[in-house]
């Protein structure tokens, strides 16, 4: 009896934690397409710099508008993992602000195609270092005049771009986009998690898989990256902010907890810092389902492109 009690309980589990997942994977319907822009499609110039602070080649790409200036200028700052030149979601960002008057320098990220380094044992502090060595070669070159200039942190970049603005006095704005306002380990936790139930884990079983998950990873599956930056807290930096911020959010975000990042930095009472929430977008803030196919939909490039113009044109 006892065995047989032992193999019922063993089932029931098996079927909470697989039962969902399996029937998730097979009705699961086909991932939406998005439409956004590839690198054929835009004209760039390929340039290099140095980071002298940490001995480090850098390459990237600047995107000029057309006229002749001045212009304000942006250097993105990469979300997580190795970058590519074709990565469409900053694509489209970079030629929407070019094609409206904005100079963009997007770098290659350290330690991705044409930039040295290893992102992977970096902390944010140094990561920051790259952005500040683009800024410095964008006050000293001469292939476009450049006014203003500012920088966008996207996603993980969110939080590599306060340390930059509060090391920088040649940043005038600041955009966030998407990038969260809580700690590392608590974003991750809250990515696995939706992770988990996007797989078809229930809610409560996908949180205790996920704390287990999320301590691997940290501990042993990438740990030299997570010894470089679980201490990180950003609110610090925020606190610091003296420049005009704009930061985006998606309402349906399931990589970053926009609610409460939403909520962390409006708590700061900055009335430097803009907060703007999108319903139906996720993390890349896409158009909502049914509304289009955009990797990030119209309005969330205008608000960027018109924030920048109003920072821009304060005396």
């Amino acid at each position: 009896m006892k065995k047989r009690t032992s193999i019922s309980i063993l089932l029931i589990i098996l079927i909470l934690f697989l039962g969902p997942v399996l029937i998730t994977q097979i009705t699961q319907p086909e991932g939406r397409r998005f439409r956004g822009v590839v690198l054929e499609d835009t004209q760039y110039s390929q340039i290099n710099f140095r980071n002298t602070a940490q001995h480090i080649e850098l390459g990237g790409m600047l995107f000029v508008p057309s006229g002749e200036g001045p212009f304000r200028a942006v250097v993105i700052i990469h979300g997580s993992g190795t970058s590519t030149r074709n990565n469409r979601w900053y694509l489209t960002l970079t030629q929407y602000l070019q094609e409206n008057g904005v100079a963009v320098l997007l770098p290659d990220k350290r330690g991705s195609e044409k930039s040295a380094g290893d992102w992977r044992s970096a902390d944010f502090e140094d990561l920051a270092t790259d952005t500040l060595a683009a800024i410095q070669y964008l006050k000293n070159q001469d292939m476009v005049a450049i006014s203003e200039i500012g920088v966008v942190g996207m996603s993980q970049g969110g939080w590599i771009a306060p340390i930059v603005a509060t090391r920088s006095s040649d940043v005038a704005f600041l955009v966030n986009f998407v990038g969260a306002a809580v700690t590392p380990k608590e974003q991750l936790l809250y990515e696995e998690n939706h992770n988990l139930q996007q797989l078809g884990f229930l809610p409560g079983i996908s949180n205790l898989v996920a704390f287990m998950s999320t301590a691997y990873l940290r501990n042993f599956g990438q740990k030299e990256f997570w010894d470089a930056i679980e201490g990180f807290d950003p609110l610090p930096y925020w606190k610091q902010l003296t420049v005009d911020t704009l930061t985006l959010y998606g309402r349906e975000d399931t990589n970053v907890p926009s609610v409460d990042s939403a909520e962390r930095l409006r708590a700061l009472k900055n009335p430097r810092i803009e907060v703007r929430i999108y319903d139906g977008s996720g993390h890349a803030l896409a158009d909502p389902v049914d509304l289009g196919d955009s990797i990030i939909r119209e309005e969330a490039l205008e608000d960027t492109r018109d924030f920048i113009r109003s920072v821009a044109n304060r005396p």
